[in-house]
């Protein structure tokens, strides 16, 4: 089985202040239905409201981020399946539910994780 990262960022999300509830709840069903389904990892979405920090090997901590990750926020789960196939099926489910277009992208294997 491989792990895909199913994602979009929030500014892909053109949803109403009223119809914001609506989508929460069937992305919430989505989810609710890979979890049923054993397939789900974990998801979230990233905490806009926190700021990142870089952290480097020896311990330095600084208000920063990687320039290209500047704006990586929005919404994200990761599911584990048999195919890409399958998470293609998936992501279009969550695009579905959350009204906008999701990335996919697929985890290199590491027998350690």
């Amino acid at each position: 089985m491989t792990k895909f990262l199913i994602s979009f960022p929030a500014a892909a999300m053109q949803v109403s202040a009223q119809d914001m509830a609506a989508v929460g709840d069937a992305a919430r069903e989505v989810i609710r239905e890979a979890k049923e389904a054993g397939v789900y990892v974990f998801g979230g979405g990233i905490n806009g409201a926190v700021a990142p920090q870089m952290v480097a090997a020896n311990g330095t901590v600084t208000n920063a981020s990687y320039p290209q990750t500047r704006e990586f926020d929005g919404g994200f789960c990761v599911l584990e399946l048999p195919s890409r196939e399958a998470a293609t099926l998936w992501a279009a489910k969550l695009a579905k539910a959350c009204r906008c277009a999701q990335e996919l992208r697929e985890f290199g294997y590491d027998p350690e994780s």
